[in-house]
């Protein structure tokens, strides 16, 4: 029988059993369609703010992507972390950058998102919404710090991202920064 070492292989995670499993997929359905009462109260019990499904969203992120901006501030006010970056390495604010809700933005800047963040491709939140000419969120994010010369890890700004996108209105507010 081989030792397996803790540091290099982690003991394997334990097996839900089906009634945990059907728990834990109402836990999710709940955020995905934004109840905020139902989620709050099991909050308040001790619910993990940062509890993640099988592909690494976190509450939040299911909240923000799927546009619930009341159970969003309730996660932020229950320690959701808005830099939890799922298992592709996006985080909340990349998720509604790419959705364009400049309303849960505000929010997750607030609560503490970093403006210019951005996963292992280098893409932060003002790239994803220069490549779906988000205007609106765009202005937005420029004044809340968004550095409009960050480069991805293939050298791109947002400005060459929206016009390689032909996101013309995005590119034109950019091309004058």
């Amino acid at each position: 029988m081989a030792l397996q070492n803790s540091e290099t292989s982690p003991a394997p995670l334990p097996e839900l059993d089906d009634e945990t499993y059907r728990l834990v997929q109402k836990l999710f359905h709940l955020v995905r369609s934004g109840d905020v009462e139902q989620v709050e109260r099991l909050l308040q019990m001790g619910l993990v703010p940062n509890l993640r499904d099988g592909k690494g969203d976190s509450l939040l992120m299911l909240a923000s992507y799927h546009g619930h901006p009341e159970l969003v501030r309730v996660l932020l006010e229950h320690g959701a972390d808005p830099e939890l970056a799922n298992d592709r390495g996006q985080t909340p604010l990349q998720a509604v950058a790419f959705k364009g809700d400049g309303g849960i933005a505000r929010l997750l800047v607030q609560g503490g998102a970093d403006v210019n963040g951005s996963g292992p491709d280098g893409k932060t939140p003002l790239m994803f919404a220069a490549m779906f000419d988000r205007t609106d969120l765009i202005d937005q994010l420029l004044e809340q710090g968004a550095d409009p010369a960050r480069r991805t890890s293939d050298g791109m700004t947002a400005d060459m991202l929206a016009r390689m996108m032909g996101a013309q209105a995005a590119a034109s507010r950019l091309a004058h920064l």
